[in-house]
Formats: C-alpha cells, structure tokens, sequence
C-alpha cells in the first residue's frame, strides 16, 4: 500500500525488451535507501517488484498488463517518474489509500494558472468517471491529489508550487497520458451496493 505521497522524482535510465515483458530501470537516491529484492514501489502510480538493485537504482519488469493498463508503456530513456515505497507499519498517512492499481489512463486537456497554483484537467474513460468525485481523492501518476472540479468525464485538481516542483507530473504535455487510481472506498460501497440490489432482487 502507499499513500500518494513522492518520495522523489527518479529517471529511467533503459528498457529492455524481453520476449514477453520490459525491463525498466530507473535512476534514484532516495527510494533506494533500505530497498530489497521483491520490495513493492510505485512508479508513476503502478506497484511493481524490484527484481534487481545496483548502487545508482533499481529494476522492475512490465508485464504485458501492465504496458497495456498504464501509461508506461509511454516511457522513454531519461523521462521522469514518479517514486514511493510502500507504506511500514506505523508510517504517517499523509495522503490517501493507495493500492498502486492503476485503474485506467487519462489524458492532460488543460493547464490553467490560478493564483501560485496550476490547475490541471483531465478526461478519463466514461467506466472510471462516476468514482471521481468534487473533494475526493484520485491518485494521478501516483499522486495523491483533491478532485476540485469533476464535469462528466472531465475533471479537474490544483497544483500548488511544491506539489510542482516535487513530481514529474509538472513536466507533461497536453495529450499525454496519465495514471488514474479512483479512491478504493468509492470502489467498496459499488460492491456492496449491487451486491445488495442483488440480493433483493433475488427475493422478489
């Protein structure tokens, strides 16, 4: 589990592509402080395994899900990630639950100033947008982050300053694509919701 908070900003360093997967490595200081083989991190939202460790960072593999299901699949040599080991017991929760299932991609619409903030938008698929709600919580890229405004399939969040200067997010484009994670309490009252429509509906 994580809680969307960065730990730092690391860079890829290669990818090397396997018969049925991609090696990913990335370059980072402070996350590989502690770090073990078959720790769980988050890159960019996405929990993967640490598979190898060398003094400078680490390594992980894609699976073809995960190329499929998240942006990562858009990462080049040199781009900026988004790092967080898992939580320890006893860690402060300063963001929110984050599983590092990433849920979907959306995709950068809009950056607008306001103030010392930017804010950003974003459109997700039409399944994922009923979990995102006006003062909700999303992870974006792994960042936990406040839903200031949702319209449809569009919403948007406020970056202040050290937010930006803390997670590659800044360093997007528009039309690039991001990782989506709704709040897993939005996804455990749907469950249990249907699951008692269900049950009435089987008694009558």
């Amino acid at each position: 589990m994580f809680t969307g908070l960065v730990e730092e900003i690391g860079r890829v360093r290669s990818l090397r592509q396997m018969e049925n997967s991609v090696v990913l490595s990335i370059g980072a200081a402070t996350v590989r402080e502690g770090m073990s083989l078959g720790d769980s991190v988050s890159i960019d939202g996405a929990c993967l395994t640490v598979t190898a460790l060398d003094a400078e960072g680490f390594e992980v593999g894609l699976a073809p899900e995960t190329l499929r299901r998240t942006a990562l699949e858009d990462v080049r040599e040199s781009s900026p990630v988004n790092l967080e080991r898992a939580v320890r017991v006893g860690d402060r929760l300063g963001g929110h639950y984050v599983q590092g299932h990433v849920d979907a991609t959306a995709s950068i619409i809009g950056f607008r100033p306001e103030g010392d903030s930017v804010i950003a938008t974003f459109e997700v698929p039409d399944s994922i947008a009923p979990y995102i709600v006006e003062k909700g919580f999303v992870a974006i890229d792994g960042i936990s982050l406040t839903v200031t405004h949702r319209q449809d399939s569009k919403f948007s969040v406020a970056l202040v300053a050290y937010t930006r200067d803390h997670v590659a997010l800044a360093n997007k484009a528009l039309s690039q694509r991001v990782n989506i994670e709704a709040d897993i309490i939005a996804k455990y009252v749907e469950s249990l919701l249907a699951s008692r429509l269900q049950s009435r509906s089987g008694v009558s």
